[in-house]
């Protein structure tokens, strides 16, 4: 029982098998399977060893069960100094602890306890089959996420109990007088007689022992590895998604990330077109030093392009000093034009937080334009091999227009009424008069903040 009990609490380390990959996300990946296998391993090993501990005393209140409470404190040290020394890729520290605690076990389960009084036979031990226990050794040992931690944990194993039980043959305790009295229980059987000899320590059972153990070893680090690809496999994924995050809208991402074709047929349906620049930037940059230059424009988009996702909207393109978003794409939503607007709204918060905190620093303001518009659009992917999601027709020209118009109107944002409209509000803007517009047959209905 006692060495049953002792066997039960080891659980997972030591090193991974293979050079950690370079990017960051399969790093990160790594590290935090490692962690949190090695955390499991170390409250399964603390918790299992603490109840064996007042198992043992119930179950032999005499002096000699110190050894034992010994070997268990043992045991408790090695699995904190793994979880200590645990990392991603190979540790010698780790595959040292990891042969200390195979080593310790095997001297658990075979060596018998000096402070008991009574002397037995060593073979004895074999009569219970202990050996099945170190099976849970190895499935703890999965929790390391390393194949290779696993075959050694096999290898060490198997070498290690087959030295014990050479030990045991050559220098263990035999008591002929036992020998004799199996013999004597069934004289007509003298192979019967054999196995319950509590000397002899049954070699055949002992590599039928190993050889299965090995075998289960392999499978469970063939499992390993194949888990451990999944998680590499995971990762690469989750970083090719945050590439695309950096070029592409939440938005974007998340419709091609469910989809195994691009996004699909060119279609039409109604959107909210949203169009952003720096009045007068061409002026502001001429003279000034590019970092400068560089520097403001990263604030603006930077601003910009977080309202735009927090809206929920998709980042077009960035135009030069400006942007283009649409709300509706890749799918329309019944909200498009309210999240469009509040979109804008926003951005001007933004822009007058942004221009105060610029006027403090001694630098000049962003006088940041915005256009809108709701219509009907065209979208879908357009190009042979590189592929770009597009939005165009004349719903993106109007706004494009409606945001240049605001120069000769003096006004911060120019919405059309279609899009107040569809909106169902007009929050901050004032209606003002139809305005010609370039392109357009007809005076547009327009609304502006100033």
């Amino acid at each position: 029982m006692v060495e049953i009990s002792n066997t039960f609490v080891s659980a997972g380390r030591a090193a991974n098998d293979k050079p950690v990959p370079q990017h960051r996300h399969a790093q990160e990946a790594l590290a935090r399977n490692k962690r949190e296998g090695m955390d499991l391993a170390v409250k399964a090993r603390v918790a299992a060893l603490s109840v064996t501990a007042v198992l043992l005393v119930f179950l032999n209140p005499n002096w000699d069960v110190i050894w034992y409470l010994g070997l268990l404190v043992c045991l408790v040290l090695v699995g904190l100094a793994q979880r200590r020394v645990g990392q991603v890729g190979q540790s010698r520290a780790e595959l040292g602890l990891l042969f200390v605690d195979l080593a310790l076990m095997t001297v658990a389960l075979l060596m018998p306890n000096p402070l008991q009084r009574e002397t037995l036979p060593t073979a004895l031990i074999y009569q219970f089959d202990v050996f099945q226990y170190f099976y849970i050794l190895l499935a703890a040992g999965v929790l390391s996420y390393s194949w290779r931690t696993v075959v050694a944990i096999g290898t060490w194993t198997c070498s290690m109990w087959m030295v014990g039980a050479t030990s045991v043959w050559l220098f263990g305790v035999q008591i002929p007088s036992v020998s004799a009295a199996a013999l004597g229980l069934f004289p007509a059987s003298a192979d019967l007689s054999r196995q319950l000899d509590p000397n002899l320590v049954h070699w055949d059972l002992r590599i039928q022992e190993i050889v299965v153990f090995f075998i289960v070893a392999v499978i469970l680090a063939v499992t390993v590895r194949r888990y451990q690809n999944l998680v590499l496999n995971s990762a690469e994924m989750a970083r090719e998604r945050a590439n695309l995050s950096r070029y592409f809208s939440p938005t974007v991402v998340d419709e091609l990330s469910h989809k195994d074709e691009p996004l699909g047929q060119v279609r039409t349906h109604n959107a909210a077109i949203l169009f952003a620049d720096i009045a007068g930037f061409t002026a502001y940059a001429d003279g000034r030093d590019p970092q400068d230059v560089i520097d403001t424009l990263r604030a603006f988009h930077r601003e910009m392009e977080g309202e735009v996702f927090r809206h929920g909207g998709t980042l077009d393109k960035y135009l030069g000093d400006g942007l283009m978003a649409s709300f509706g794409t890749p799918m329309p939503k019944p909200d498009d034009a309210a999240r469009a607007l509040a979109c804008v709204q926003a951005m001007v918060e933004r822009m007058q937080e942004l221009n105060a905190k610029r006027r403090a620093a001694g630098q000049p303001e962003i006088d940041a334009r915005f256009g809108l518009h709701y219509g009907q659009v065209v979208l879908g992917d357009i190009g042979a091999n590189r592929l770009e999601f597009a939005v165009l027709g004349d719903t993106v020209n109007l706004a494009s227009r409606l945001e240049a118009l605001t120069r000769a109107m003096n006004v911060r944002v120019v919405a059309s009424d279609a899009l107040v409209c569809a909106a169902g509000a007009s929050r901050d803007l004032q209606r003002a008069p139809d305005q010609a517009v370039r392109g357009v047959a007809q005076p547009v209905a327009v609304w502006v903040h100033q």
